[in-house]
């Protein structure tokens, strides 16, 4: 079994130095570190990680703690874990799920993601002792990898202008929280560049609800509408409920989703939906996590990533 020796020998260094490149390699030079990675795979080195944990004082563990029931998200919290437990192995780390946020601090770990937070959640943050970071635009200086939730709806509600509708009308969540009031902005900016004058509904976030709202409002729709929908299951209530209608979708009425993880592929039609890159956000929160760890709770800022507009059978 190759040993610490032999990697020190074959980048003819000093075992100091090879344990500074696993254990603190931002006290190492990048040339230092070039030659001890070289030797450690031409080796087939692999440093043990319960030792690596043990001289870090660490435990090579962080919790994901969702603050959200995921029995009613469908495999997005999945998609988002696996990307999670991707980023974790680039260093050995093991993760632990917590659904009950009074658990959160029981057992040891190195820190934590959270995810599903709202604004009641926030002060219980500012009580934990070890790094955490956030799955979700928030506006209370918390670091957090996100949609560009903004970005997404302008190009959600461009696209529905380009494709000749006329009337543009916006379904959203029914919370104040962040993501969803960047949501509703990206759709009231596109509009208003084009002097159009917003339309705004807000729902909790299921499709029977959405469905009651077309049910509600039928009567004063106006064909060449387009629906911008805060989530793919307000988007699947709207179709339902035009579909109980006899409307013509897409040609008199437009529907455009958020998420593209499941139900925008059931759907019948298929629906043209924004497509969040959840599988990379649970890496780059993995990433931005162990560096937090690693630095010993620097703030790292934000990440927000570009969503996608997927068009398919509910717009023309």
């Amino acid at each position: 079994m190759t040993t610490l020796t032999d990697v020190a020998k074959e980048a003819n260094v000093s075992k100091m130095t090879v344990s500074r490149v696993i254990n603190h390699p931002e006290q190492v030079t990048p040339e230092l570190r070039g030659m001890v990675e070289k030797a450690m795979k031409s080796l087939n080195y692999r440093p043990n990680s319960i030792a690596q944990a043990l001289v870090n004082n660490r435990t090579n563990v962080v919790k994901f703690v969702t603050l959200e029931d995921i029995d009613t998200t469908e495999p997005y919290y999945m998609n988002l874990l696996f990307g999670f437990a991707r980023g974790l192995n680039t260093k050995q780390y093991a993760m632990q799920l917590v659904t009950d946020p009074e658990h959160i601090e029981r057992g040891q770990a190195d820190g934590y993601l959270i995810t599903g937070a709202r604004n009641d959640d926030y002060e219980m943050f500012d009580k934990l002792d070890k790094p955490f970071v956030l799955f979700g635009e928030n506006h209370r200086g918390y670091d957090f990898v996100d949609t560009d939730n903004q970005t997404a709806e302008k190009i959600a509600t461009q696209y529905a202008l380009d494709r000749l509708y006329k009337h543009i009308i916006f379904i959203g969540i029914d919370l104040k929280e962040p993501f969803e009031y960047s949501r509703e902005a990206g759709y009231i900016n596109t509009l208003q560049q084009h002097r159009l004058i917003p339309q705004i509904y807000r729902v909790p976030n299921h499709s029977h609800c959405a469905q009651q709202i077309i049910h509600d409002h039928f009567s004063e729709l106006k064909k060449d509408t387009c629906f911008i929908c805060a989530s793919d299951r307000i988007a699947v209530g709207v179709v339902r409920e035009l579909q109980n209608r006899g409307a013509k979708i897409p040609n008199d009425f437009g529907i455009i989703g958020f998420d593209g993880v499941f139900l925008d592929q059931v759907s019948n039609p298929k629906l043209t939906t924004i497509k969040q890159p959840i599988f990379k956000m649970g890496e780059m929160l993995a990433k931005m996590l162990l560096q937090k760890i690693e630095q010993s709770g620097s703030p790292q800022g934000e990440i927000m990533l570009k969503p996608e507009l997927i068009r398919r059978q509910t717009t023309r």
